[in-house]
């Protein structure tokens, strides 16, 4: 009552922060009639004198306004589109470093040129971040207009272009590209051997476009960038045919919830016998086990035209979240090469990581970061947690007039789906627009074949013609128009009622040139045809958005809706459900469908009502649950890795930066010496315990030259536990006083140029050998639960011991190569920077991108709380199986 009594009073936290960000606007709009007086010339000029102002101590905020309102000025002399209020109110969060709810429709495209020019004045550059390459192009030539009317240059980063477009691209003052391409570019630079090569600068501002589908949905894949290891081509084509021959239930179970396929007792006696192994869980099957379990996994779990698609003789990753194609993209851990010998395509080799990062630890390097989208309130709490943005709901520029209906849910799939095809032929014989959501290539195509089966035109956009997809989807809302199409696909592109003229002439004059005359031409002809059509399509209706079954997370399920009503257009939209949708079979459809059967519910009835809509909405929010989970799980180890890469990372920097490394060389000298004595002096030990010997040999060894070996012996038997440091000094001193003369005699010049190349390979190749490690530690972490040990503390510990044992090594590694009794020529150490560079560029061009599910990323199924003690039992009772064959093949 308090609550309701605070909010009628002074408003929601989001109403709150609107009142306040109010006045600015109308601020900005104090200027609008000095930026329309003002010529072309004038209106240039007003960037030079806005980065004059900041040079001279005024802030991005107090010039804000006057930025803004050129931005709009600008927009309408160069593309005729004038900034509605709510969208400078948009543009204002996005500075703030703050995330902008905005409906579908509203223009977030053009929202995005406040921020982006406002902060590129500062001169230290602006990402603007888009789901797909075909809108990074798209709004960088669009928007870009408006960037370089006001004297601003613009990039943009695609998969297709080289290293020296990509330098180009990031050194403009503002640069468009896709979410992979950024973070990509990011973690090839640190493996860069020359400060020059890099092609990003700093991470200063960014703006996210559809910031709930990357910060959010892709959260849990990390980035990977990973070279060929060993070839195990014919251990998978083993392994596959293999699994063909084991039957579900009886060789192997499934576990759907988590795609987990674990063998039976009969499917290890199986193997074996189809092995001639006596017995396939000996140390020296490991692998074999491993390429078993990736082949039953694709052939059990992973299903074509779902997952992943065959086109071109390679498997292609299908994005779950937006039905879209990932090409380049494989999944690790040899589950791709599995899938390429289930499906007899050729298999390539695997991979070893060289280099990785998450999403939420790339976006967190920018000193500030903001995004945008129709859908993110619901996710409010994840994006405050994980990313410390606050997120801001924007009105609408229009009342929404969208009719929402109740989902209607029928017992069995071919009920629903027929029920979706009647719908569909009414709507279409009275003109109105049909956008159908589906959530898979599979079930796209299956509606696709039943309405041709009743003469209805349709156009499907999915994973499979994804090429087509913004030209399909801008005329979706054209009169009678039935669109089908996966997931979110179409993202980024409006549905404009009665068609989009632009996409239309373009197609016509094969140009989107607007100076080219046949172009203008054909959108004069197309403006007045989709204008006539427009009336209709509002008069049937506007857009309706039909989905075929409820996705797992409501957000996504809002999203397909928000495609309809848009800028006030009238819409609807409707939901239909079968108790057999992958959703509801996870969550107790089963018995509710027995439920239905009892009282004689027949799968073409349809049952609408707050109980099932409860049911729905219950098992989205586990599901949510669930999958944030596995995102905080996923983050709080991976940064365990991000510190680390972090020390990695910026040792590199420093080392490419710098001029000279005498410095660097003293201190891991000192850093050696130190690991030396602290190995072989075991201060809890009597001194004259100590192992003397060892720490001459070591020294030796790696700095060519003998402590004063007598002296210290004599030392050593009354000496104290001071000893210690007496020694590392004397070492020390050695140690600086040769390197001083190596210095002298081969050229200081000639020292830093062995240590740097010598520097970057070690790091290079023990952080690459750490990575693999750490992929082994975390597979293995979660088994540490069974001991009541926290898994996470521990690989915390582990992975703090084994970088400083990498660290130790990159270390004497770096030490032994620079005081070796005779340094390189400045021809041999030439030779040596140009292989190495030669070994990096065609480990670049051999690099493959990895889409991979981190293992153990999540801790718990959401419908079943006791799933780890199962897991437990299951390992268990494996593991007295074997044991059990074992001693029964001894007592044979």
């Amino acid at each position: 009552m308090i609550k309701s009594l605070v909010y009628k009073i002074f408003g929601s936290k989001n109403e709150r922060e609107l009142r306040r960000l109010w006045p600015i606007v109308e601020r900005i709009n104090t200027f609008e009639s000095t930026m329309q007086q003002k010529s072309d010339s004038d209106l240039q000029q007003v960037t030079l004198e806005l980065k004059s102002r900041l040079s001279k101590g005024e802030t991005l905020d107090e010039v804000l306004p006057e930025a803004f309102a050129a931005v709009r000025e600008a927009s309408k002399r160069v593309l005729g589109m004038r900034h509605f209020d709510v969208q400078l109110l948009g543009g204002i969060i996005l500075h703030q470093g703050k995330v902008a709810e905005m409906k579908t429709g509203e223009g977030k495209t053009l929202v995005a040129t406040l921020p982006a020019y406002l902060n590129a004045l500062s001169g230290l550059g602006v990402h603007v971040v888009t789901v797909n390459d075909y809108l990074a192009k798209r709004d960088s030539e669009w928007m870009g207009r408006i960037y370089s009317f006001l004297g601003l240059s613009t990039g943009v980063v695609v998969h297709s272009m080289g290293h020296s477009e990509r330098k180009i691209a990031y050194n403009a003052d503002i640069t468009y590209g896709q979410n992979n391409e950024f973070g990509f570019d990011y973690l090839r630079d640190n493996m860069k051997l020359e400060l020059e090569e890099m092609v990003q600068r700093p991470h200063n501002f960014a703006v996210v476009d559809e910031v709930d589908s990357i910060l959010i949905d892709e959260a849990r894949t990390p980035l990977i960038i990973s070279g060929p290891a060993d070839d195990a081509t014919e251990s998978y084509l083993q392994a596959d045919k293999i699994v063909r021959k084991l039957s579900v239930d009886r060789d192997f179970t499934v576990e759907l919830k988590s795609k987990q396929v674990l063998l039976t007792d009969e499917g290890v006696k199986r193997v074996e016998e189809l092995l001639e192994i006596n017995n396939l869980y000996d140390l020296q099957n490991t692998q074999t086990v491993h390429h078993v379990t990736q082949a039953l996994k694709a052939h059990a779990t992973m299903n074509r035209d779902v997952e992943y698609v065959v086109r071109g003789g390679q498997i292609i990753i299908v994005d779950e979240f937006t039905g879209r194609m990932m090409p380049g993209r494989r999944w690790s851990d040899g589950l791709h090469q599995a899938i390429e010998a289930k499906e007899g395509v050729k298999i390539q080799q695997e991979n070893q990581t060289l280099a990785t990062i998450t999403f939420q630890n790339y976006f967190r390097l920018y000193k500030k970061l903001s995004g945008m989208t129709g859908t993110a309130d619901t996710e409010a709490v994840e994006l405050k947690k994980i990313y410390k943005l606050d997120v801001v709901v924007v009105p609408p520029n229009k009342p929404m007039v969208r009719t929402d209906n109740p989902d209607v849910v029928f017992p069995a799939e071919r009920g629903k789906l027929r029920a979706v095809c009647d719908e569909i032929e009414e709507l279409h014989e009275k003109g109105q627009p049909v956008l159908v959501g589906t959530a898979s290539i599979e079930k796209s195509e299956l509606i696709a074949k039943m309405l041709s089966e009743r003469g209805i035109e349709h156009n499907v956009l999915n994973a499979k013609n994804h090429e087509r997809e913004a030209e399909i989807i801008a005329q979706a809302g054209r009169l009678g128009a039935v669109t089908i199409s996966t997931n979110m696909a179409g993202r980024g592109t409006d549905i404009l009622l009665g068609g989009n003229a632009e996409f239309l002439a373009a197609a016509e004059a094969e140009t989107k040139d607007p100076a080219d005359p046949n172009f203008q031409a054909a959108l004069v002809k197309y403006r007045a045809e989709c204008e006539a059509e427009h009336a209709e399509v509002i008069a049937a209706g506007g857009l309706h958005v039909l989905g075929t079954e409820r996705h797992e997370s409501r957000r996504i399920d809002n999203q397909l809706r928000g495609r309809a009503g848009r800028q006030g257009d009238p819409g609807s939209s409707r939901f239909y459900v079968s108790l057999q949708d992958d959703l509801m079979k996870r969550f107790g459809g089963d018995k509710m469908q027995a439920f239905m059967e009892r009282v004689g519910v027949n799968e073409d009835d349809a049952v609408e009502g707050k109980i099932v809509a409860a049911s729905i909405e219950r098992a989205q929010k586990k599901v949510e649950g669930y999958h944030f989970d596995i995102r905080k799980h996923l983050i709080e180890y991976d940064d365990v890795m991000n510190k680390q890469r972090e020390v990695v990372y910026s040792l590199r920097n420093k080392i490419l930066r710098s001029v000279g490394v005498r410095e660097e060389i003293e201190q891991m000298a000192g850093d050696v010496i130190e690991n030396i004595v602290m190995l072989h002096a075991d201060e809890k030990i009597p001194t004259f315990e100590w192992n003397l010997q060892g720490i001459f040999d070591s020294f030796k060894n790696i700095f060519g030259v003998d402590l004063p070996r007598e002296e210290l012996k004599d030392r050593q038997e009354h000496a104290g536990k001071e000893f210690a440091q007496e020694i590392y000094d004397h070492a020390h001193e050695i140690a600086l006083s040769r390197l001083a003369e190596r210095a002298t005699h081969f050229g200081q010049d000639r020292l830093d140029k062995l240590a740097r190349i010598v520097f970057l390979q070690a790091l290079d190749h023990f952080w690459k050998e750490h990575l693999t490690n750490m992929e082994h530690l975390r597979e293995g972490i979660g088994l540490r639960g069974y001991g009541q040990k926290n898994p996470l503390q521990e690989y915390q510990k582990e992975a703090f011991d084994m970088f400083t044992s990498m660290m130790h090594s990159v270390k004497t590694a770096v030490t032994q190569h620079v005081y070796v009794p005779e340094l390189p020529s400045d021809q041999e150490i030439r030779e040596l920077e140009e292989r190495e560079r030669r070994h990096q560029e065609e480990q670049e061009k051999r690099a493959a991108t990895i889409h991979e599910e981190l293992p153990g990323a999540s801790s718990q199924n959401p419908e079943e709380k006791n799933e780890e003690e199962l897991s437990g039992n299951r390992h268990d009772r494996r593991r007295l199986a074997r044991e059990s064959r074992k001693t029964k093949r001894r007592n044979r």
